[in-house]
């Protein structure tokens, strides 16, 4: 792809430019498929009687959950390299909103446990998000782009705790009944799909230059190849370092899926609170993403500007070890107050190394971006239904969450072994630095 143009700068306020068009619009569709994806977990007490679910079912839904985003997410990645991310975003936000319908006129266990395993596949928008602006900003600020991001798409997970339980509440005192306002609740993420997909059509264009199928046609990028995807893949899967950021993603983005699906419930039945003061408690954790996560890539982009690409790790690996041990801490709390001090605390951590991990991503092989964020990304679900298992089969959250904490603290020690030649380092520093030229240029 051409590699001109790309900004220095992030305008938050400004939409003027196709970068800040594909920012804008990128975190937004993100943000919808969030609150989308997890706008189930909030009712799941009042699903439980509709459907009279057993602890093992709902197990079962919460893994179907993340299970499919795993494929979705490898898959995506290479189609961006392909096809570009607008068309790639488009048509994922227009299949994705199907299964969200459905879910909300499910009418048994099976059907809902289909319709929630297939809405997993708009978890990939996150794939799609870190591509495009990873294709639209320069070095200097790219891992702060990519952060914010995927951390204001991210907010979606805590709006959807607050909002949805909310939404419920207002329908039953309209007069609506409480076993159909949940179904009218879950369609209100499908409709803001379709009108995210129309945006993104519209509105976006796949780099600073335009269109993937335009430059080919106009012979700036090489011609469309069926195995495009398919060699970023296979290039991608040869790295170690990518597999070393499968691991580290599992253990942070990983959780904070499965603290998504299980907080309500865990405030409900461990503390007694009601449905909506547990999803206003759950809330806070995923509201985190609207900072911590871009927090997290704006001090990664920092420190690279003195240690470079190391620093980078090093950072990751800090933010992981202490993600680890605020889960022990969130584990072993005894009373409300305590529990979302500490649920906020390593969701800081949680969120914060999300966004280191992506800051690095972009660095990791600039010829197979797709094939790396999308094995990166899956790494996440992978973490997230492992967790999904492990609570399965201890059954105990309390026990679970203890466990993961020795997993997550364990998981830090592959940020440290992510390494570059020195040749790598060289070239990525000379590209920071031709960034902050044109920035200086620019100014």
């Amino acid at each position: 792809m051409p590699p001109l143009h790309k900004a220095t700068t992030i305008r938050l306020f400004s939409l003027a430019t196709p970068q800040m068009r594909a920012f804008h619009l990128s975190w937004l569709a993100f943000f919808v498929c969030f609150f989308a994806w997890f706008a189930c977990a909030p009712l799941m007490p009042v699903i439980k009687g509709e459907f009279a679910l057993t602890k093992d079912q709902i197990a079962n839904i919460n893994i179907a959950a993340v299970a499919v985003t795993i494929l979705a997410r490898l898959i995506i990645g290479p189609l961006c390299d392909r096809f570009g991310p607008r068309k790639a975003y488009t048509g994922l936000l227009l299949v994705g909103a199907l299964p969200v319908f459905g879910v909300a006129a499910a009418q048994s266990y099976e059907s809902f446990l289909f319709f929630r395993l297939a809405i997993g596949a708009i978890g990939a928008s996150f794939v799609i998000t870190q591509y495009h602006t990873s294709v639209m900003f320069a070095p200097n600020v790219v891992g702060t782009a990519n952060a914010t991001a995927a951390g204001w798409g991210n907010a979606g997970g805590g709006a959807a705790q607050a909002l949805m339980p909310l939404l419920l509440a207002a329908l039953v005192w309209l007069g609506v009944e409480q076993t159909l306002g949940w179904r009218f609740a879950l369609l209100t993420p499908g409709v803001l799909m379709l009108v995210c997909a129309w945006l993104y059509w519209r509105y976006t264009q796949d780099c600073p230059a335009g269109d993937y199928a335009t430059l080919r046609a106009a012979g700036q990028l090489p011609a469309n190849d069926k195995k495009a995807g398919w060699q970023s893949f296979k290039r991608a899967c040869a790295n170690y370092r990518v597999w070393l950021l499968f691991v580290t993603y599992g253990a942070c983005f990983g959780v904070e899926i499965f603290i998504h699906n299980i907080a309500a419930s865990h405030y409900v039945e461990r503390f007694g609170l009601s449905l909506k003061t547990a999803g206003l408690a759950a809330a806070s954790f995923g509201l985190l993403a609207l900072f911590a996560r871009a927090l997290g890539g704006y001090v990664s982009d920092r420190i690279a500007r003195r240690f470079g690409l190391d620093g980078r790790g090093l950072l990751l690996f800090a933010l992981i070890l202490g993600e680890g041990l605020g889960l022990l801490w969130f584990a072993q709390a005894e009373t409300v107050a305590l529990a979302v001090v500490a649920m906020i605390t390593f969701g800081l951590f949680t969120h914060m190394a999300c966004g280191a991990t992506y800051a690095l991503v972009p660095f990791v092989d600039r010829q197979a971006l797709g094939g790396v964020a999308g094995i990166v990304g899956a790494g996440g679900n992978v973490g997230a239904v492992a967790a999904g298992f492990l609570m399965k089969g201890v059954g105990s959250t309390q026990e679970c969450l203890l466990l993961l904490g020795v997993c997550v603290s364990m998981a830090a020690l592959c940020a440290i072994a992510v390494r570059f030649s020195a040749e790598h380092k060289a070239r990525e520093q000379r590209l920071y630095e031709q960034a902050l030229t044109e920035r200086a240029a620019a100014a």
